[in-house]
């Protein structure tokens, strides 16, 4: 199975970096996007490069879109090509999206009728029910609430792609005890 990973300058890198090294450990292959480049900055500096051009992507071949959050999310609901590839997703395929992130599917209406998380004080009445946790599933929907929620967010995509066995061998790997 393949995820993409949409970013652009200023993603938040807990919530790239932690799935994405939990998805790949799962044995998913993980393709890194750039929304208008071939490299992208973090808010704190580290820099994914080489990544793929969005514009060179083929999103069809993906069985699932991760946005991480961060201040790149103000830049991400503005570009009319990745608002489309969201709404393409949520049809039909995985969607996933954590902290600020959210908020673009809900402005986008992607959240009505779904039960779903976001950074708190970011958000609005989106038409679904908010739960305030770690990470929320609804159908083909996935949402986290914060950089905290990085790894749990990364198990409800494993889960949701590959199946509880799979996310619980992948958990025990990493000696991840949710008790502690």
């Amino acid at each position: 199975m393949k995820v993409c990973v949409v970013m652009d300058n200023g993603f938040e890198e807990l919530e790239a970096m932690g799935p994405i090294a939990l998805l790949r450990r799962a044995g998913l292959d993980v393709d890194l996007i750039g929304i208008e480049n071939d490299s992208v900055t973090g808010r704190f500096g580290v820099t994914y490069s080489p990544v793929i051009p969005m514009d060179a992507y083929d999103f069809s071949k993906a069985d699932c879109l991760v946005l991480p959050g961060g201040p790149h999310w103000q830049k991400i609901e503005k570009n009319e090509k990745i608002l489309e590839q969201l709404r393409i997703f949520a049809q039909d395929k995985i969607l996933a999206a954590i902290c600020a992130s959210p908020t673009i599917l809900g402005k986008l209406g992607l959240l009505k009728g779904k039960r779903y998380t976001c950074f708190k004080s970011m958000d609005e009445d989106f038409g679904g029910e908010y739960i305030y946790a770690y990470a929320v599933t609804d159908g083909n929907l996935i949402t986290g609430v914060s950089a905290a929620a990085s790894i749990e967010f990364a198990f409800a995509i494993i889960e949701k792609l590959m199946g509880k066995e799979k996310c619980d061998e992948v958990k025990q790997s990493i000696y991840y005890d949710a008790a502690h």
